[in-house]
């Protein structure tokens, strides 16, 4: 377990009891523990969602710099639309009730991701349009008109 602790950057709370770590670091510890048995999937649900915005940034690239040594296979759930760029290949927006795959969107931008890239805001524009079909709700184009939402196709 002190490997795993280096690699997140926490060597030194190694005998600091659970209550006395911050969210970031608990959730650095979470993501050693399940790395230690070096899996070949690894599940993550919403493993950043109660984090401030500059930690879980941080945490998102730590979670990178770890996937780029064991490169298992990562599924997430999220909320988050930047974090799903910003981490995934592929985007699997899901309709709600029952819960099904609506449409995948490929994320094939080069890494690290440039948060602030026209490419990366052509890939967000694309998965909140698939969201908003998904929830079967008015979409607003490019060209600024508002079109019904309806499944098949996508406007760009």
């Amino acid at each position: 377990m002190a490997g795993a602790l280096d690699r997140v950057g926490l060597t030194e709370k190694a005998r600091v009891w659970p209550r006395e770590l911050s969210g970031g670091q608990a959730q650095r510890v979470a993501i050693a523990r399940a790395l230690v048995p070096r899996p070949q999937v690894l599940l993550l649900d919403e493993p950043f969602s109660a984090l401030d915005a500059f930690t879980r940034a941080d945490l998102q690239d730590h979670l990178l710099d770890l996937w780029a040594d064991f490169k298992p296979t990562l599924v997430m759930v999220t909320h988050d639309v930047d974090e799903a760029i910003v981490l995934a290949d592929r985007v699997m927006v899901m309709r709600p009730r029952p819960g099904r795959v609506y449409e995948e969107i490929a994320c094939d931008l080069p890494r690290p991701r440039d948060r602030q890239s026209a490419a990366f805001d052509f890939v967000k524009r694309r998965v909140l349009a698939a969201l908003d079909r998904s929830l079967d709700r008015a979409v607003v184009t490019d060209d600024g008109e508002t079109r019904a939402a309806a499944g098949g196709g996508l406007w760009w």
